[in-house]
């Protein structure tokens, strides 16, 4: 059995789907302001994901490093949800491949208009954003 703050193997199987997550980064006193994100769960219990690196999200993160994730099931699937909350780190390699990784998973390659897209999307610079869990709470019914 997991402790409270790891991810199970439900987790992981779950987080592995082409759902999206809304990530929420410490903000101080300013209202968190959750953004759609592609993410992915590792074997290793983390979440990551990747972003430009000076991205307001960075920024902010360099400031406060907590941050928390949700990701739900769909409005037709029975309820479901795994949010992790926790410290992190950001780190400058694997992001292309993370980036990589998670267009395949997220888009259907054989359209060429994606193909075309994730070759823009390897263009640019990445940090990767890895979520260390503190907390991990979920729901299923």
């Amino acid at each position: 059995m997991s402790a409270p703050d790891q991810l199970t193997a439900e987790d992981l199987a779950f987080l592995a789907r082409p759902l999206l997550g809304f990530l929420t980064v410490a903000a101080g006193p300013v209202p968190p302001q959750p953004r759609p994100v592609w993410f992915e769960a590792t074997a290793e219990g983390t979440i990551q994901l990747f972003t430009g690196p000076d991205t307001l999200k960075v920024r902010r993160l360099r400031r406060d490093p907590r941050a928390s994730i949700i990701v739900a099931s769909p409005a037709t699937e029975r309820e479901r949800w795994v949010a992790v909350t926790g410290s992190t780190t950001i780190e400058t390699d694997g992001a292309h491949d993370l980036a990589d990784r998670l267009a395949t998973r997220y888009w259907d390659l054989d359209d060429p208009v994606r193909a075309a897209d994730r070759e823009a999307l390897l263009s640019d610079q990445y940090v990767r954003i890895v979520i260390h869990p503190e907390t991990v709470r979920r729901l299923a019914f």
